[in-house]
């Protein structure tokens, strides 16, 4: 009997599982990226953009999720909604193309952003902070080579140390008193007009960067336990929760840290704590810092690992991404290969030309094209297949599709041309695969 996949993941590990993705070194890395971009007190707007945008986004996640429980996630939702025998079958491999290349970026630039911090413990330079990138993406695939039982028991584990991290960030800027005033003073110097506009959108690309991950869950579909319930309920917990934190500590630190300051800082967080409790308390937070941005790749390499399984599975991509450890049931190759082109990646690239770069590629066909898929299957499925129903259908979704495109058209030109080229790219694969094999468009099959 061949191996198969278990569910095995209650409601608590999907959640920690998506927090610790979301957290991860984003938010540490980012702070002074968003307020030099707004360059004003009032940069925890955007902040509030990137919560609202993964609320609205969540609901679309969470009808697909709850509908197509399965690994691989926005594959079989892009399969499903464009037509299993027409053209899902192109938008679902060209998300695997991509996946291919901007998942390894995902792990690559939290290892590049573990190194960054590190960096504040022991000084390095170019070469020896790309080993310690490199190395940290070594010892994720090693801890991720087990069972999905005790993945789950190690994710709540990493969670905690996330928790605790924020937790001390926050009660340190309440504790020093000032912490409410960085919030009276949000609209000081605002003018809402086009330099304030096309702030907010680049400084939202980092702020959103922040926010990815909870989704994670829905790559793992087919290893949770009553999906119907508990991949929704994850994902807004998981929001709900991140959202406040995230408030909470840029508050906290620019509560001490004055926001003129933190914005040229590369190590806010490690100052604002030296600030408050000295240098040795500074290198403990520091430590925590790097135990986040560890679990971040942890569990975004764990969800990833499983669409190139799906889609293999499916027979839309190499036979051999399909298979599972003989005895431990995962996908061992899926796995293995991510986590090498992970490590070139981690090796070869600048951090925030990773950030940009992630979001470019991956608009259109995941996050846009999953809007419209929904509302495709919508029109063409009975109600009864999506347990989860998103309230007010359709709003949140056209207002989603309408900040990924305001977020894409952020990323910049060059980032823009370089998404597109490599979804240019995939078609070209694609139709020739399509052609040898005799698959659609070049074989007309009867949709199922």
């Amino acid at each position: 009997m061949s191996a198969t996949l278990k569910r095995s993941l209650g409601l608590g590990h999907a959640t920690a599982i998506n927090m610790i993705d979301m957290v991860g070194i984003g938010p540490f890395i980012t702070l002074p990226m968003v307020i030099g971009m707004m360059n004003g007190p009032y940069f925890l707007y955007a902040w509030l953009a990137g919560a609202a945008l993964s609320i609205v986004d969540a609901m679309i996640w969470s009808e697909l999720g709850a509908a197509f429980p399965r690994a691989g996630g926005s594959y079989n939702f892009l399969k499903e909604a464009y037509g299993k025998n027409s053209a899902g079958k192109l938008m679902s491999f060209l998300f695997v193309w991509q996946t291919m290349i901007q998942a390894p970026l995902v792990i690559a630039s939290a290892a590049i952003g573990f190194a960054k911090y590190f960096s504040y413990l022991v000084p390095l330079n170019s070469f020896t902070s790309k080993m310690v990138s490199g190395c940290v993406v070594i010892l994720i695939v090693l801890l991720l080579y087990r069972k999905i039982e005790a993945i789950g028991k190690i994710s709540v584990l990493l969670w905690s140390g996330v928790i605790i991290t924020m937790f001390w960030i926050i009660g340190g800027g309440i504790a020093h008193g000032n912490f409410l005033q960085p919030v009276a003073h949000i609209n000081d110097g605002l003018n809402i007009d086009y330099a304030f506009v096309t702030a907010i959108g680049f400084a939202s690309v980092k702020t959103v960067y922040s926010y990815l991950g909870y989704y994670n869950i829905c790559h793992l579909g087919g290893e949770i336990k009553n999906p119907s319930k508990n991949i929704p309920r994850s994902m807004f917990i998981s929001i709900a929760g991140i959202s406040v934190l995230y408030l909470m500590m840029n508050i906290s630190v620019v509560s001490v840290v004055p926001w003129q300051v933190a914005k040229d800082s590369e190590f806010v967080v490690s100052v604002f704590i030296q600030n408050l409790m000295g240098s040795n308390a500074a290198k403990v937070a520091t430590c925590l810092i790097l135990w986040v941005a560890f679990a971040s790749v942890f569990s975004a390499t764990l969800g990833y690992s499983r669409v190139p399984y799906a889609a293999a599975i499916d027979g839309s991509f190499f036979s051999v991404f399909g298979k599972l450890h003989p005895t431990k049931n995962f996908p061992h190759i899926s796995l293995l290969f991510l986590g090498g082109v992970a490590f070139i990646f981690s090796l070869l690239f600048k951090l925030s030309d990773v950030i940009t770069a992630i979001l470019a590629m991956r608009i259109l066909v995941q996050f846009i094209g999953q809007g419209i898929g929904l509302l495709i299957l919508r029109t063409k499925k009975n109600k009864d297949l999506f347990p989860y129903k998103m309230p007010w259908f359709p709003i949140p979704v056209y207002i989603a599709i309408a900040m990924w495109l305001f977020i894409f058209f952020s990323t910049g030109s060059k980032m823009i041309a370089g998404g597109l080229i490599i979804s240019f790219v995939g078609m070209i694969v694609y139709f020739i695969k399509a052609k040898l094999q005799s698959d659609w468009p070049f074989k007309k099959i009867a949709e199922n």
